[in-house]
């Protein structure tokens, strides 16, 4: 019989102990299911997510961004331009290096600011990929070419940096090639 005694009150206590953790302001017990637990998500490679995003120079000039009201303000607008986070796939290369990386283990609604070098960014400036083509040349393809005009060649945009003489220089470079940019990254969802 005190066998049987001492096994009820072990059965007793360990069913009081259970439930016993149960939260008093939680009646549902669903609070057992927070202790311990890290619900914090942060981005990692193929995740694809939403940021919004102001790139400036190194001197504060906005080069770009993704929120209307700062382009707006630094005269960046662009009438019919869509101004929303920018969605794409972590670590598959639809953004530059730099980006892509500082994206990595962001959690929801962080914001960082990151400096990226030309390596990290749009490359060092290339002298091999400025071209002389024939005033002509142009002409014949309906353009009349003005120094400081952006032209699109084979679907690359290319800069048109000097016209003389029946000869005009083309520059492949993207614009921001040999910069150093500054982006200011806010994580507004991980889809």
């Amino acid at each position: 019989m005190k066998k049987q005694t001492i096994l009820a009150i072990l059965v007793i206590i360990i069913i009081s102990g259970c439930t016993s953790i149960q939260n008093s302001e939680d009646p549902t017990g669903d609070a057992i299911n927070q202790i311990g637990v890290e619900s914090v998500m942060a981005v990692k490679d193929g995740d694809t997510i939403k940021v919004d995003y102001v790139g400036t120079l190194e001197d504060g000039t906005v080069f770009d961004t993704s929120i209307e009201s700062v382009a707006k303000e630094s005269g960046k607008f662009q009438e019919g331009r869509p101004y929303e986070p920018l969605e794409f796939k972590v670590g598959a290369g639809q953004m530059i290096k730099g980006f892509d990386k500082a994206v990595v283990g962001m959690e929801l609604n962080e914001e960082k600011t990151v400096t990226l070098p030309p390596e990290e960014a749009y490359g060092e400036r290339n002298e091999k990929l400025i071209q002389q083509v024939p005033v002509d040349t142009l002409k014949n393809a309906g353009i009349d070419p003005k120094e400081g005009m952006t032209i699109s060649a084979n679907g690359n945009p290319a800069q048109i940096t000097n016209v003389e003489e029946g000869t005009v220089s083309i520059d492949f470079n993207h614009e921001l090639a040999g910069k150093t940019l500054v982006f200011k990254i806010t994580l507004k969802e991980i889809l």
